[in-house]
């Protein structure tokens, strides 16, 4: 088997990014299915081994091709940006535009054909904003840098999958900006990623934006006759397995049961809930839409347990293994 590179992004160095990373690439499996290195500050990890305590060895490099991906070592491609006495568990500027160059360098050498994938590990918004990067969070950012309009929010969990419409914007705006060409085109962009990852006919439902989905305008002002339905309407005559809108309190029970294969969100917190229920350390962000792989973790920076050790690692690890799987191959 042909490992993909998988670059990983440290994220905010107060927080606990490092030390699942360092957890992560304890387990030789990893090594196995990819080669792994991290875009970050090696001194930030040789700090959090110091609370987790695997007995790796960091090892400084400054391009891909010294990396060694050898297991017992971890390559950081080191961008020395964070002092060692960095607080821990604080919001800081210098944490923030560190996460962002981190994410940046990564980018770059996806795009250069350089790494398979982007792993990442979380960021904290306000200290990304603190540090003069005002973007929403890491979609954005791999957006905006990749120069790609058409993208989405794709979480993944053991038996649900979700993708949004809107993310990260206050529910009176996602309401404003949800919109028929848009339901349709993340319904598309749903079938197609499916179908990438080998789903022969991939099953869609579409969540409603009102209770019980409007239940034919006795609930909001016909924002589902509006918004979604012609959008639905619209990936049918295209011959995609799209049904909706549905009442959101039931679909994602149904969706679980295995009646569908993915859930289409209208905002954050309508699929973002039902995945966090199922476990934080089971949920993987993946960005949709995108001319490089990016997966993430499905959780924040976690700053209240960061230098206690006590971190878990497995929706990192969860995220490694679906880049792993949607890299493309290269010869070795």
């Amino acid at each position: 088997m042909n490992r993909p590179i998988i670059g990983i992004t440290m994220g905010d160095g107060a927080g606990v990014g490092p030390e699942i990373i360092m957890k992560s690439l304890k387990d030789a499996g990893v090594y196995e299915t990819c080669r792994p290195f991290v875009i970050g500050d090696a001194k930030i990890l040789e700090r959090a081994d110091q609370f987790v305590q695997t007995g790796l060895r960091i090892r400084a490099i400054q391009s891909v091709e010294e990396a060694q991906f050898e297991y017992g070592t971890v390559d950081c491609f080191d961008l020395n940006l964070l002092p060692a006495d960095l607080p821990i568990g604080q919001v800081s500027k210098e944490a923030g535009h560190a996460a962002f160059m981190y994410l940046k360098q990564a980018i770059e050498l996806a795009n250069a054909g350089a790494i398979d994938a982007i792993c990442t590990a979380p960021l904290n918004k306000e200290a990304l904003h603190k540090g003069g990067h005002i973007y929403p969070g890491h979609t954005e950012i791999l957006a905006d840098l990749t120069g790609t309009s058409d993208f989405s929010m794709m979480l993944s969990a053991p038996k649900l999958k979700v993708i949004h419409v809107t993310t990260h914007v206050g529910i009176i705006d996602a309401v404003r900006m949800i919109n028929a060409d848009r339901v349709y085109k993340v319904i598309r962009m749903a079938h197609e990623t499916l179908k990438k990852a080998g789903y022969a006919a991939p099953k869609i439902a579409v969540c409603g934006i009102n209770p019980h989905a409007g239940e034919n305008g006795l609930f909001g002002y016909g924002e589902e006759e509006e918004k979604i339905i012609p959008g639905v309407q619209k990936a049918q005559s295209e011959g995609i397995d799209a049904v909706g809108p549905l009442p959101a309190d039931t679909l994602f029970f149904r969706a679980t049961r295995g009646d569908f294969d993915i859930v289409v969100a209208m905002y954050h917190d309508q699929g973002h809930g039902p995945i966090k229920v199922l476990g934080l350390e089971a949920g993987v962000n993946i960005t949709v839409g995108l001319p490089i792989i990016r997966t993430s973790v499905d959780h924040g920076t976690a700053f209240d347990i960061a230098g206690k050790g006590i971190a878990d690692e497995q929706s990192l690890k969860e995220a490694l293994k679906q880049a792993i799987e949607l890299a493309p191959k290269r010869e070795q």
